[in-house]
């Protein structure tokens, strides 16, 4: 039942996405690293998410087994691991194009998980399902693809790249406006969109991302 509860609270599939897009019932405050390696590719993306304390009050209520009003670290692993399942097949609420190309990634060794100060604080690394050069415009984002949960990107610098020849490309954050999304996908946005934004695949549109160019 904990299992299911976090699943419909937000951090998978929802029973009504198209309401969850006007209005987001879970916030987190986002940081992105897009990391390269010595071969001049794309590593890993190391992600730090810290949720709202009214979602972090509800995960202490369904994940609080000896009733301590905190997390303790069975608990804290327990959540982290009902997490890990339950995104799989969200990709992680990852979105990768290598020059236009979807790219997956693979499941997470593990979900490190934190609860400080009355907030839930998840942290993991994600590797891409294949490999990625350093070559033309990779773009990189994280958001939920149902809609459900805000993930904030409070500053330009929560989104940024680690590794020397990473540095050297060129790279901005994009935050795209709403209004302008909406006005210049209007024939793409169907009511197929508006029903369930997951079948779609264009709620990434949306998305706060880093673009890189090399």
């Amino acid at each position: 039942m904990r299992t299911k509860r976090l699943v419909m609270a937000g951090l998978a599939t929802l029973a009504a996405p198209s309401l969850a897009f006007a209005h987001p019932h879970i916030f987190a405050e986002a940081r992105l690293e897009v990391v390269s390696d010595d071969k001049d590719e794309i590593s890993e993306l190391r992600n730090v998410w810290r949720f709202d304390e009214l979602f972090s009050s509800s995960v202490v209520l369904d994940f609080d087994k000896n009733s301590n009003a905190t997390l303790d670290p069975d608990e804290l692993a327990e959540v982290g691991q009902t997490v890990m399942e339950s995104l799989s097949e969200y990709n992680y609420y990852t979105t990768i194009l290598d020059n236009g190309k979807t790219i997956k990634v693979n499941k997470p060794d593990h979900i490190t998980v934190d609860y400080k100060d009355g907030q839930l604080l998840m942290m993991f690394a994600v590797k891409p399902a294949e490999p990625m050069p350093l070559k033309g415009k990779l773009s990189f984002g994280v958001y939920d693809p149902t809609m459900y949960t805000a993930m904030d990107f409070a500053t330009d610098d929560d989104l940024t790249v680690v590794g020397d020849k990473i540095n050297a490309c060129e790279h901005k954050v994009v935050r795209p406006d709403p209004d302008e999304v909406l006005a210049e996908n209007k024939d793409t946005l169907t009511d197929a969109f508006w029903s369930d934004p997951t079948g779609t695949d264009m709620s990434k549109l949306f998305a706060t991302r880093i673009e890189i160019t090399c």
